[in-house]
């Protein structure tokens, strides 16, 4: 077997997805912002009351706002990084929208 070459698409690609120690980091155990986004959201779309339900959206976005900022500043591999830029634009752009 011959070995890769370190230049190419392959390698940056690699990289994209790779943490400084070169361990592949794609998705990771799910964390308390993640889970505390999921359960509120989730939450907010049963809640019969629109008061309630509102509330819970802005404690979900709070929740998913902080995940993005802690990937974006703390991620292990680019693609964690770019995910969390991506997370923090998708919330600006719908609190700029409505």
């Amino acid at each position: 077997m011959t070995p890769e070459p370190q230049g190419g698409a392959t390698h940056g690609l690699r990289r994209f997805f790779s943490d400084r120690d070169g361990n592949l980091v794609i998705g990771q155990v799910p964390n308390i912002p993640i889970i505390g986004w999921l359960v509120l959201m989730v939450a907010a779309a049963l809640a019969p009351d629109p008061d309630i339900s509102a509330t819970l959206s802005f404690f979900s976005a709070a929740f998913l706002f902080t995940w993005a900022y802690l990937e974006l500043a703390q991620g292990d591999s680019p693609f964690r990084r770019v995910l969390g830029a991506g997370a923090l634009i998708y919330l600006v752009a719908g609190r700029l929208i409505t």
